[in-house]
């Protein structure tokens, strides 16, 4: 009795199981009971199961062969089938010259060789007889390539003498010899795809022990050899187009592919360019990382401010004129101060620069800061536009705000180099 079933699709091996209707096949006694059935593989059981009829078939893939030339004796391709499961392999191979013989060899897992002096090949035949859709068929069963990851197949046309001996004598048992290289007379289309049988174990896991895909598969249905009667399901992967290494390399001279080349090379001489300058430009930004102590702090003070500058983002904002400056609080002035640092540029054009300053003991509330520079940059440099400063008090973390937004330069605004007073905002954040 045959009961189909829903498509399976919550094993963990679905991609395996897809594109087929599960089909329970079981023998019942006169009273309605299970009948066991088991078999051996001389005697197994043949279960034919039909694919999707809406099942889209892709076409076959061109090989434009006629126009590589060949440095090989085969024509390569290589076929992943690395599965959970074990499945077989199918080939169709359309000749544009239905005249045309060719010599199939495979290997698993290695690059089939197969010449005077060596004969390193897993399997071969001569597709000599085209079937009634004008194909040339091969199948690989799922008992040969189980425990394999990968199938390298190489195709070759045969010459006449080879077809008078191969295709009539079918009791030749070794592959025809050709050590020179060669060149096809005609292109051919190319279909691979991969079936596999499975059945459901008593743990809903599906199993592939035991079941043999037969050579009558094709798109429409599967056949299986099974010894067991269970629940089964047939799978079908349509390979995709794999690359054909021959022609890659035959056609990577620079002769043919000058655009190409140049192209790949004006765009790495402009990346490795871009990577020098950023590599140069994050240099430079980790010198504007950290705080610099002012070189004119004393050792035995230990009451500590920190200065944060912002200089603005206008044109020639930055300076290299020295500037001095002297913070006044509620508790008393400090000496005339100078911003410097011997490790880095400051007060560049939109540069952000830290200082710590010390002082023998708290100032108190901060009032105002008188800031002036000497003018001693040169050139656009002697100028400075300075935009705020925050003071913070280290040891309350009492934050002060001074709001400048104006030019420290003889030619703008003012013409002044000096500010006597930049009043604290009078915002206190802690």
């Amino acid at each position: 009795m045959m009961e189909p079933l829903a498509s399976y699709g919550n094993s963990k091996f679905e991609p395996n199981t897809h594109l087929s209707t599960s089909i329970s096949l079981s023998i019942l006694d006169q009273n309605g009971n299970e009948v066991s059935i088991e078999t051996n593989e001389n005697h197994s059981i043949e279960i034919i199961i039909p694919r999707d009829p809406n099942l889209i078939i892709p076409r076959m893939i061109p090989q434009n062969v006629t126009s590589t030339p060949h440095n090989q004796s085969f024509n390569i391709h290589y076929i992943n089938i690395t599965s959970l499961l074990p499945i077989s392999v199918h080939f169709q191979i359309r000749p544009s010259d239905t005249n045309v013989i060719y010599l199939f060899i495979y290997k698993f897992d290695q690059l089939p060789l197969l010449n005077s002096s060596i004969n390193q090949i897993d399997g071969w035949t001569s597709l000599c007889s085209l079937n009634n859709e004008g194909l040339y068929t091969y199948f690989i069963d799922n008992q040969r390539t189980k425990g394999h990851h990968s199938l390298i197949f190489g195709l070759r046309e045969l010459n006449s003498i080879e077809i008078n001996d191969y295709c009539s004598n079918t009791l030749l048992t070794d592959p025809p010899i050709l050590d020179e290289r060669f060149n096809f007379t005609s292109d051919y289309e190319l279909r691979i795809y991969t079936s596999g049988c499975y059945y459901l174990d008593k743990n809903n896991q599906w199993k592939s022990d035991g079941l043999i895909v037969g050579n009558r598969t094709n798109l429409n249905e599967t056949q299986c050899f099974s010894t067991h009667l269970t629940t089964f399901a047939g799978g079908l992967q349509i390979l995709p187009e794999s690359v054909n290494w021959n022609y890659v390399f035959a056609n990577a001279d620079f002769d043919k592919n000058k655009t190409i080349y140049l192209t790949v090379i004006c765009v790495s001489v402009i990346y490795i360019i871009l990577i020098i300058y950023a590599r140069y430009k994050d240099k430079k930004d980790f010198e504007k990382l950290g705080v610099t102590p002012l070189s004119d702090n004393d050792k035995n003070d230990h009451y500590y401010y920190q200065i944060i500058v912002f200089t603005g983002q206008r044109k020639d904002a930055g300076t290299k004129s020295k500037v001095h400056f002297i913070l006044s609080g509620e508790k008393g002035d400090t000496q005339i101060r100078i911003f410097d640092d011997s490790h880095r540029e400051i007060f560049q054009r939109g540069g952000i620069d830290s200082f710590i300053m010390a002082v023998p003991k708290s100032l108190g509330l901060l009032n105002y800061i008188r800031i002036w520079h000497d003018n001693t940059g040169s050139g656009s440099l002697a100028s400075w536009f300075l935009k705020y400063l925050i003071i913070r008090d280290l040891q309350t973390m009492e934050k002060f705000h001074f709001i400048s937004q104006k030019w420290f330069a003889v030619e703008k605004d003012d013409g002044k180099v000096i500010k006597f007073k930049i009043k604290s905002f009078f915002f206190l954040f802690k």
